[in-house]
């Protein structure tokens, strides 16, 4: 199941990378001057990967890599699970690549600066019907796997497999994102993170917040050590037209309801409220977690725009409920929409 599940991850960015060829609007992009050849590795932001790219490639504004509009090439960057190097080497066979729709040519390992990896190199028919060269890189740090996909059309001498080859020996590792570089990707700002860091960004959605104790706890949970954090914060930015008071009151249920890892779950307030000026809604509950019975404390603020919702949850343990919730509450009122 587990190398299913990531030969599924794979087929998912390779075929990203296809419709990236092969989208309208690249197809139609007007002719730039030629970008100037990189010395030194470019990250794309909020990339833990990056590379030199081949002469004439520019940072993507829509998807973690690079470009080059005017000749239907791209070079797709994604990070998978820092064990899933060794089963998806073992996995990764022709006839996997057949099931993908692609023709492999080459199997073979690349040593680069950090780690010695595995290019697959073959061919793909894109959704526009055109034939592309394809070359597929994994590479395993003590923190991620690498995974960088390129695609160019099959009879283009712009990106031959020297040209390619030498990008890809490039590619370098960062273990730290710059907090402004994950911020940047989101949809909304946040003045005030009091305190809290940031534990993950999914890209013009959300943001995961945590609070960690400078002595975590361990606990037990199903025989596995984990450590409980002090809080937790999650944002996310949800289109949606919120009509009236009860049609909000419906949204602010169904919205704590996708809340996860929570058990025996009792509401203690749940009413309108105003944050900065605007119409919201707030939520709280005891709760106990779900894997290890811990007491908590949960709390959710839905804050209205025009055409969308924040959504602000904030979990904490209990016993420090009073001093997490004017954290959470200074953290809640710096956020707002871009």
């Amino acid at each position: 199941m587990k190398n299913r599940n990531l030969c599924a991850m794979i087929a998912s960015l390779a075929a990203l990378t296809a419709l990236a060829v092969s989208d309208p609007a690249v197809q139609a992009a007007p002719l730039a001057a030629v970008a100037p050849a990189a010395t030194a590795p470019i990250f794309p932001i909020g990339s833990h990967i990056g590379l030199v790219p081949p002469p004439g490639m520019t940072v993507s504004k829509t998807f973690p890599g690079f470009i080059d509009a005017s000749n239907h090439a791209v070079i797709l960057i994604g990070t998978l699970p820092p064990g899933a190097y060794a089963d998806l080497e073992k996995t990764l066979s022709a006839e996997t690549m057949k099931k993908q729709g692609i023709t492999l040519e080459k199997h073979e390992d690349i040593q680069l600066s950090f780690a010695e990896g595995t290019l697959i190199v073959g061919t793909v028919t894109g959704p526009d019907k055109k034939r592309y060269r394809k070359w597929m890189l994994i590479a395993p740090t003590s923190e991620l796997t690498a995974f960088v996909n390129v695609q160019a059309p099959a009879d283009d001498p712009t990106y031959s497999d020297a040209v390619v080859r030498r990008a890809l020996k490039t590619i370098s590792v960062r273990s730290n994102v710059p907090q402004s570089e994950l911020l940047s990707l989101l949809p909304f700002k946040v003045g005030d993170l009091a305190g809290f860091r940031i534990a993950n960004v999914l890209p013009g959605r959300a943001l995961l917040l945590i609070d960690a104790p400078s002595y975590p706890h361990m606990m037990a949970t199903q025989g596995l050590p984990e450590y409980e954090l002090n809080g937790r914060v999650m944002i996310a930015a949800v289109v949606n037209g919120a009509g009236g008071d009860g049609n909000r009151a419906d949204l602010a249920r169904l919205a704590f309801n996708t809340i996860g890892g929570l058990k025996d779950i009792q509401l203690t307030m749940s009413e309108p409220v105003r944050i900065e000026d605007q119409e919201g809604f707030e939520t709280v509950a005891h709760a106990k977690d779900a894997a290890t019975g811990a007491d908590l404390m949960v709390v959710q603020w839905l804050r209205f725009g025009s055409s969308a919702f924040l959504q602000i949850v904030g979990i904490s343990r209990a016993q420090i409920w009073d001093k997490e919730l004017s954290r959470l509450r200074a953290l809640r009122d710096s956020v707002h929409f871009k």
